[in-house]
């Protein structure tokens, strides 16, 4: 690609189709340098900067597109704005970076549909351009539903949301909503009316709470009513926030990305309490959380289940000899690894803690899950680590325990830790079982 005049291109590809890209037009050198190397280094976006409106008009009539310009409000040769027209006119997403700012701008570039508008009063006002800019791309793997009987007003609701670069779904009542939680899990956000024909928001808020947990769906009441209370019944009700029509666009938009925001946040939360510091897999407090409900289901569908204890042999004298360093990077490797071959399973894996780690087998009884064991310890002997220029192979030792009757979970455990004791005292690098044991004790039958 080819850029005639005063242009910047900061890692633009060439053709004449870019994608993910941002045009900056902005005149002043502070500006357009910070915001290129921010827009580039931390977002990784490609950009392309010009200085002026007759610059733009040369980049976009010469065919190339942007996902996304942030712009200016007053260039050289744009003194009222109509650099905003002309982004509008060619169905660029805007966003505004202004020190010219009062009511009668904001409803003018309200007008012009912009994506948002950043004020120039602060030294916290580049931040604020390449948050939001952040958020117009992320916005672009979040899915909002909108539940509201008057098309009308969905409609305007659904274009506003679009226009933020979000996936949105709408749909005129309460069952239909239902509906499409159901079919559609990447659903993050509900935004519902209250009032509806088959059954109120308030209704249908308390139905999607008996579904969904508060980190798997974010709910946000709306409503023109003048009863105050209503917003008190919806947070009651399981809702994240609640506001009242008419409604500052600007307003509605900020509870929505904070709504997603506290949501992400929360997960974030949940996985790092969930996860083992140093090899990323699930913890100890998460297997015995998720372990008994994954049995219970299994039970309750019929489909059998067994566990396994691993452990790597002679992990003491490995630390011991070569020190913790490699000890640590011994216990990452075994988890990787097993991560890659458990990948697509619906199997539970996780570090129980030092070099144990459990596997709770969906699908395999005791008998395929000891196949299936003996499987990954033959993998897991192919795992190289290289300490003092010495090739380090590793072995391991399985217990495997078909899960029968209504047992605890720690008794299931208990029984895979004893079968995984008997693996070691016949020479380590093996797998036994009670499926073995049983074909033992009937051979010697």
């Amino acid at each position: 690609m080819s850029f005639n005049g005063d242009v910047t291109a900061v890692g633009l590809e060439g053709g004449s189709r870019v994608r993910g890209t941002v045009v900056l037009v902005e005149d002043t050198r502070l500006f357009s340098k910070v915001l290129s190397h921010r827009f580039s280094d931390e977002l990784g976006l490609s950009v392309a900067h010009v200085p002026s409106l007759a610059a733009l008009k040369e980049l976009v009539e010469g065919g190339n597109r942007f996902e996304l310009a942030v712009v200016d409000l007053t260039l050289p040769d744009s003194s009222d704005g109509e650099v905003v027209d002309y982004t509008s006119d060619n169905g660029i997403p805007t966003v505004v970076f202004t020190g010219r700012f009062d009511r009668d701008i904001r409803n003018a570039l309200m007008r012009r549909k912009v994506v948002d508008y950043v004020i120039k009063d602060s030294e916290r006002a580049i931040n604020s351009v390449v948050n939001t800019v952040k958020r117009f791309f992320n916005n672009q793997s979040n899915t909002i539903l909108v539940v509201d009987d008057m098309s009308s007003v969905r409609s305007n609701l659904v274009e506003l949301l679009k226009l933020q670069q979000y996936n949105v779904i709408g749909v005129g009542t309460g069952l239909e909503a239902l509906d499409v939680l159901n079919r559609f899990p990447e659903v993050e956000l509900m935004i519902t009316d209250y009032v509806m024909p088959d059954m109120d928001g308030y209704e249908l808020t308390q139905r999607v709470r008996r579904m969904f947990e508060t980190d798997e769906l974010g709910i946000i009441g709306i409503s023109s009513s003048s009863d105050r209370l209503l917003s008190a019944n919806f947070l009651k009700a399981g809702a994240n926030d609640f506001i009242y029509r008419p409604f500052v666009e600007e307003e509605l938009l900020c509870r929505v990305a904070n709504s997603l925001d506290m949501l992400q946040q929360i997960r974030n939360l949940k996985r790092a309490a969930a996860c083992d510091y140093l090899t990323g897999l699930f913890n100890r407090r998460y297997f015995f959380d998720r372990g008994p409900r994954q049995i219970g289901i299994g039970q309750r569908e019929s489909i059998p289940c067994s566990i396994a204890i691993l452990d790597i042999d002679h992990f003491k004298k490995l630390n011991d000899t070569y020190g913790h360093e490699i000890g640590d990077r011994v216990l990452i490797a075994v988890a990787h690894k097993l991560e890659n071959l458990l990948d697509g399973s619906p199997h539970l894996l996780s570090r129980l803690g030092g070099e144990e780690f459990g596997i709770l087998m969906t699908g395999l009884d005791s008998a395929a899950g000891t196949d299936y064991c003996d499987w990954l310890r033959h993998e897991l002997s192919r795992v190289r680590i290289v300490a003092d220029d010495e090739d380090l192979t590793i072995t391991v030792s399985i217990g495997v325990s078909g899960i029968e009757g209504d047992e605890t979970f720690d008794n299931h455990l208990n029984a895979a830790d004893q079968f995984l004791y008997m693996a070691k005292h016949q020479g380590r690098n093996r797998v036994y079982s009670d499926a073995l044991m049983a074909a033992s004790v009937s051979a010697a039958e």
